[in-house]
């Protein structure tokens, strides 16, 4: 069974403007409101490919129920833990720019965080646990490594889609998948990471600091894999990104998706990568159909 863990879920509220006058009144050319959040995202994609999951995380007050109400729409299998507090919502303006105002998360109490360790524990060998996104400020920075080490060995394929604080200590529990983008992986490791050369040096530092696999997303360049197997380069197209949000949510989703199905690692990194690029590509989320169109144009070699 696969397991996906958002801890700040949201509202995403999207505004598309002709223009961003600031000081002014703008109209709103279109708007749409989805349940959002990174593990969320991840669990949508897996519905869209036709594999269940089972998202997990904090939900509270009338944003809570319509994140709740839309996933039981979606036909996505939930276990979310209810909160006094409302849950935030984010607002993504899409004008000349996209801009992203992320809103405030709520306090979880104690008693909830220790509901969902239990929810954890009930996890067997062979499970997939993906730990996706921020981590509210009333949550311990290293929850991901606690949760990890508290999985240790149970023989669960842990999935960490983090940065800063979260994925530094989380790589000390050898997760089996990191998904940095070039800029969180900079973060990582002190430096800034601008060529597919560069992602594949840090990447690899990331694999000698307990990572199994890494997957570098490097925008409209494309990505870069690194594992114990070999290191891989894959390019795209270039092309004007209609849509950032759920990208590298794609990109784990589909990663996944193709290691359960048995599929050599390079081939889950072309999966992968025309995964992430076809939701950037459109309004919505990937497809199958988008999917297998887009994989003719990822060309993947391998990098020394």
């Amino acid at each position: 069974m696969i397991y996906t863990v958002t801890l700040n879920p949201s509202i995403d509220y999207h505004v598309s403007l002709s223009a961003l006058d600031k000081g002014t009144i703008n109209i709103a050319q279109k708007e749409w409101k989805t349940a959002g959040g990174k593990g969320i995202n991840v669990s949508k994609v897996l519905r869209i490919l036709g594999t269940d999951s089972t998202a997990l995380g904090f939900i509270g007050g009338f944003t809570g129920t319509f994140i709740q109400q839309e996933l039981e729409q979606e036909g996505i299998l939930h276990q979310l833990i209810r909160v006094e507090q409302d849950s935030r919502i984010n607002i993504k303006i899409k004008a000349e720019d996209e801009t992203d105002i992320t809103g405030l998360s709520p306090e979880i109490p104690e008693s909830a965080l220790q509901q969902l360790l239990d929810q954890l524990d009930q996890l067997q060998g062979g499970d997939y646990l993906v730990l996706a996104g921020s981590v509210p400020k009333s949550v311990p920075a290293d929850i991901y490594q606690n949760i990890m080490e508290r999985l240790r060995n149970k023989g669960i394929h842990l999935f960490l889609d983090a940065k800063g604080a979260a994925l530094a200590s989380g790589l000390q529990e050898k997760p089996f998948l990191i998904k940095p983008n070039h800029h969180e992986l900079g973060e990582l490791f002190g430096t800034t990471i601008e060529t597919m050369k560069d992602a594949a040096k840090y990447g690899r530092l990331a694999l000698e600091s307990g990572a199994q696999n890494v997957i570098v997303s490097m925008a409209d360049q494309g990505a870069v894999f690194v594992s114990e197997q070999g290191t891989f380069a894959a390019r795209i197209p270039s092309s004007k990104a209609v849509n950032s949000i759920g990208a590298g949510d794609s990109m784990v989703a589909g990663f996944l998706y193709a290691h359960t199905k048995g599929w050599k690692a390079e081939e889950a990194f072309r999966f992968a990568v025309a995964a992430g690029s076809t939701t950037a590509l459109s309004e919505g989320f990937c497809t199958q159909e988008k999917i297998a169109a887009f994989l003719p144009n990822v060309t993947i070699t391998s990098m020394a």
